[in-house]
């Protein structure tokens, strides 16, 4: 039998070889023509096209929220900032410096609204004051100018939110389509977080605030949302009282001639327990210009409640552009005592005695800090420091050499251990006016003891009576030997009043003794008189 031919089974071998190596290299193809399907198909590429347009719209917005997000706009004689920023929660936080914050659970996010209410506009608090209706016109347009200035600034977050939209759009796709595709979602993002906010906006949250700073103590003072509108009117008619006593003051200061003083005489203003009341800087601001005052003095509880967020509030003393000598009260921590240190002209004195502006002053701070109700420090031992303050600063003022032309307590109980070691003494803490002479032994001189009220209307306690507190300061005249010769007392507002008053003393010599020393009284035994109480 004739052999195979091997040549021609080699070649037949390699062709089966090489079919079935096609048939199984066949086995991929399907998921080829799928992948070829799935890049000929629209529907994925205008999806993932819709997706990206969407995620540069929402960027957009979200800038452009950013950006223009701010506005400022007259609310009566208030000038607001509003800002808006983008939020899941939502809600209206309402900023008052100095006294802190207002937290309303307004409304449903994505919008946060921030309102703060940075200034008075001296041209419309002005024509507050001269319109006999000036604060009725100003109640019923606030919600009127809210409503404006929040309307003005939702159409320019909205506009700019689109032009945001607009130029990502054309600085990603380059399109002129996918461009108007951003903008116009960028516009319906926005407008529709506006409107959401409106549409789940609960007007009852204003009856519910949440209080922040200083505000935390509101309620127990001047009483919650419910009992302010129910007593608005006389709200109302002790706000106008006061605003007019302002113009009043200006008016009355700036004609009245001061006490005919020879020349080298010292002009001090004394003021006291201002409690965070901003008009009464303005009241201050004007006196020192309209007397010459040479120096304040300021015998404490300048704050409310010691924190730290009270040190914006004493950042004025820098406006007032004379030397500002200043005690702690019970009121002020040493936090208060370190922020007015920090202030451009402030002496702050707590056992020390400083000659400021021609005049020796010494001065201690008070030895309590009883900021609320709860602590008024009214135990023995409280009593027994507060007496014992007064002997304290008659060591300090004995141990220095210098004889003081006035010395400085808090609490007026404290008064008493000065007596022949000062021969004038200033006090605040009770918020009512006091003069008088202090008991002293035989053959010494006198020792005056000068207690101012409240130069801020005792604050947000000044609302509890049915009638203000008073605003009240003093002008002291010191001659060129130091010793006092005639003061002025102040007041604005109070016990329904619509007037300024303006008491001028004039004070006869004081007498004078063998126990003297360079015409100051020498140190004497002072009896004990108990202290005030603390809780002003």
């Amino acid at each position: 039998m004739p052999s195979p031919d091997l040549p021609a089974t080699a070649r037949r071998l390699r062709r089966r070889l090489a079919t079935a190596g096609r048939r199984l290299g066949g086995i991929g193809r399907p998921q080829d023509g799928a992948r070829r399907w799935l890049r000929r198909s629209r529907w994925p590429r205008r999806a993932g096209t819709g997706a990206a347009v969407a995620l540069v719209a929402i960027l957009g917005a979200i800038l452009g929220v950013l950006l223009a997000g701010r506005a400022d706009a007259d609310i009566g004689p208030f000038r607001a900032q509003f800002a808006v920023t983008p939020s899941l929660v939502g809600d209206v936080e309402i900023d008052i410096p100095p006294l802190g914050k207002l937290h309303l659970d307004s409304h449903d996010g994505p919008a946060h609204l921030s309102v703060r209410l940075a200034q008075l506009d001296q041209r419309r608090t002005e024509q507050l004051i001269t319109t006999p209706d000036g604060v009725a016109q100003a109640s019923a347009t606030a919600l009127t100018d809210l409503g404006a200035g929040l309307i003005r600034l939702g159409l320019r977050v909205v506009a700019v939110a689109t032009l945001a939209g607009l130029l990502l759009g054309a600085l990603v796709f380059r399109s002129v389509r996918r461009t108007a595709w951003c903008g116009g979602l960028a516009l319906s993002v926005t407008a529709a977080g506006l409107l959401s906010g409106a549409a789940t906006f609960r007007r009852q949250a204003i009856e519910e605030p949440r209080y922040e700073g200083l505000l935390v103590n509101a309620p127990a003072v001047v009483g919650d949302a419910r009992r302010i509108a129910g007593r608005y009117d006389a709200y109302a008619g002790q706000l106008q009282k006061l605003v007019t006593n302002v113009g009043k003051l200006y008016a009355t200061v700036s004609t009245l001639p001061v006490y005919e003083a020879a020349p080298g005489t010292i002009r001090a203003l004394h003021v006291s327990d201002l409690h965070l009341n901003p008009a009464a800087w303005s009241l201050m601001q004007t006196v020192v210009a309209q007397f010459d005052i040479d120096l304040v003095i300021d015998t404490g509880d300048i704050t409310d409640w010691g924190s730290e967020q009270e040190a914006e509030y004493v950042a004025a003393i820098s406006r007032l552009k004379v030397p500002y000598v200043y005690i702690r009260g019970n009121h002020d921590s040493a936090a208060t005592a370190a922020a007015v240190a920090r202030q451009p002209g402030a002496v702050v004195l707590d056992g020390q005695v400083e000659q400021v502006a021609g005049l020796w002053v010494a001065g201690i701070g008070d030895p309590r800090f009883t900021p609320d109700k709860e602590t008024e420090g009214q135990g023995k031992q409280a009593v027994e420091r507060v007496i014992d303050n007064g002997v304290d600063l008659a060591a300090a003022i004995a141990a220095s050499g210098q004889p003081v032309d006035v010395a400085l307590v808090h609490d007026p109980a404290a008064a008493d251990g000065l007596v022949g070691s000062a021969p004038l003494v200033l006090a605040g803490h009770t918020h009512r006016r006091e003069v008088r002479s202090l008991a002293a032994p035989a053959g010494s001189p006198e020792t005056r003891l000068m207690v101012s009220g409240s130069t801020g209307g005792a604050g947000l306690r000044g609302l509890e009576a049915a009638e203000p507190t008073p605003l009240a300061m003093s002008v002291l005249y010191f001659d060129d030997e130091r010793n006092i010769q005639a003061y002025d007392d102040i007041r604005v507002g109070g016990t329904g009043q619509s007037q300024v008053t303006l008491e001028r003393h004039v004070l006869a010599p004081m007498p004078t003794s063998a126990a003297t020393s360079n015409g100051r009284p020498s140190p004497s035994p002072a009896g004990r008189r108990p202290p005030s109480p603390p809780g002003r």
